[in-house]
């Protein structure tokens, strides 16, 4: 007979699972023009209040070592997180590395009484890497975003969309990109990814 600790078990799978042979040509070392790295099971909470409230200042400074960013499109970063905005009002945290989600709570906890929303979104969403010389002309092919270095820089984010895909993204070091996908639309993602990057596989 199962115990409690079994059964409540959580299970996590990686919403690419099915989709791992087939994208074996972008597996990181496959190839040097263009390469895709999943970085699942992050935590991802979706923050909404007034960007004028100390105390949500402080809880999330407290509680992620990140100060919020209030300039539009922009992101902060501590050694844990990264927190991007999304609007005047509404924030994304991301955690670096995989964990069940724990934030969620503590900073309900926080800003209880306030006027604040506090959603996780982590088993919604999953974020992954784009790197390669070809990176940028693969993100080009079905994105709007001028993604020239001049343009669209380090400590900057966007939401757009790759093709029919909603996506949230920065750029990294060395070319390479972050993106924040949803789950329900990572079979068609990486399906129009591999066909995107064909030319560079060859």
């Amino acid at each position: 007979m199962l115990n409690e600790t079994q059964l409540f078990q959580v299970q996590q799978e990686s919403p690419f699972t099915e989709l791992t042979q087939l994208l074996a040509p972008l597996a990181v070392g496959a190839n040097q023009a263009v390469s895709m790295e999943e970085k699942p099971f992050l935590e991802l909470i979706n923050l909404k209040g007034e960007a004028d409230s100390a105390v949500l200042l402080k809880a999330v400074k407290s509680l992620t070592g990140a100060a919020l960013p209030l300039q539009p499109n922009t992101l902060a970063e501590s050694e844990q997180f990264t927190i991007y905005w999304l609007a005047p009002n509404e924030w994304l945290i991301q955690s670096k590395e995989p964990r069940l989600p724990t934030l969620c709570a503590d900073l309900a906890g926080a800003l209880a009484g306030q006027f604040a929303s506090v959603v996780d979104v982590s088993s919604g969403n999953t974020s992954l890497v784009l790197s390669g010389v070809k990176a940028r002309e693969v993100l080009q092919k079905g994105c709007p975003l001028d993604f020239h270095p001049a343009v669209f820089a380090l400590g900057q984010c966007a939401q757009s969309h790759y093709f029919k895909t909603g996506v949230l993204l920065r750029p990294l070091a060395d070319g390479a990109y972050e993106l924040i996908i949803r789950r329900s639309f990572s079979d068609y993602f990486g399906r129009i990814l591999l066909d995107a990057c064909q030319e560079y596989l060859r």
